[in-house]
């Protein structure tokens, strides 16, 4: 029975990994609706921030901001939003493969790229591709912390506003619902008043208010709109973080689940051996017998 003990062996590894896989989902389900609930906590902050960076600048026309202004070089900034961990599905090969397709598109205008990476996965993959990463973060954990954000993506912030960068893209993973997540690739720089305006709209606050500026409406404005892109950017992450936990989940229990056929297949096939061993076996005593 050397060929039943080794499928025995291997059917206690497959349910050895059953159990491992079952727990990963129960604990990526339970910080799943910690990030939701994170995720859905900022983006009251983001709407408010928004609304008033939307009404100043049109309460100042006379006062352009460096965010607001489109910058005429060859050169472009990608901020990439990844997973530190694997065993999340096709998650970040999807978001990888949109900020490719990107890469190529302003290589074929003839731009370079100067990218940040949030996240080990991100990293990892423009380091193999020879992309020029600026500045990286890794290891946020499962909270993230905008204190920890702020320092890589203020590199292309500051490039940005000295007029080294045409355009600032983000690309992260939106959080749709727990069965679907979507790759997008946002521009964050130039900001676009009309956008901003067409986002107050969306969210059902058309009305403007007039301000007193303390100590004046410049200083106001530039604190105003750096708070801004780094809301964009922590609910970026934010979303990219839920849609992990969501991801992982689903990718947890679909394996569970072919851990179980595999074990089904497993048995059956060890209980075929061994009523086809035992078969044998009775046959040679019936065939000993009859010779006797």
């Amino acid at each position: 029975m050397a060929v039943g003990k080794e499928i025995r062996g291997k059917i206690k590894s497959v349910e050895n990994t059953k159990k491992i896989t079952k727990a990963m989902e129960m604990v990526a389900a339970s910080k799943m609706r910690k990030a939701q609930d994170r995720m859905r906590a900022a983006r009251p902050y983001a709407e408010k921030v928004r609304n008033i960076a939307t009404n100043l600048g049109e309460a100042n026309p006379e006062y352009v901001h460096p965010f607001m202004k489109s910058n005429d070089v060859k050169k472009a900034g990608v901020i990439v939003v990844t997973t530190d961990k694997g065993l999340c599905g096709g998650m970040n090969t999807n978001v990888l493969r949109a900020v490719t397709a990107r890469l190529r598109e302003l290589q074929a205008q003839g731009m370079s790229t100067d990218a940040v990476a949030i996240g080990n996965k991100g990293l990892g993959f423009l380091t193999r591709i020879g992309a020029k990463v600026v500045s990286h973060v890794t290891q946020l954990g499962d909270t993230p912390h905008l204190e920890k954000l702020i320092g890589p993506v203020k590199v292309l912030l500051d490039e940005y506003a000295k007029g080294e960068l045409s355009t600032v893209y983000i690309a992260y993973t939106r959080f749709e619902n727990t069965m679907r997540q979507e790759s997008v690739i946002e521009q964050l720089l130039p900001l676009s008043v009309e956008k901003m305006q067409q986002e107050t709209r969306d969210s059902g606050t058309q009305h403007s208010w007039d301000y007193i500026y303390e100590p004046d409406a410049q200083s106001v404005i530039d604190d105003l709109l750096v708070r801004y892109v780094e809301a964009l950017v922590y609910q970026a992450v934010a979303e990219n973080m839920a849609s992990e936990q969501s991801a992982r989940m689903v990718a947890m229990k679909a394996a569970t689940d072919n851990a179980g056929n595999v074990i089904n297949e497993l048995k059956l096939v060890y209980n075929k051996t061994r009523q086809a061993a035992i078969t044998t076996e009775l046959s040679e005593i019936v065939a000993g017998a009859a010779a006797v």
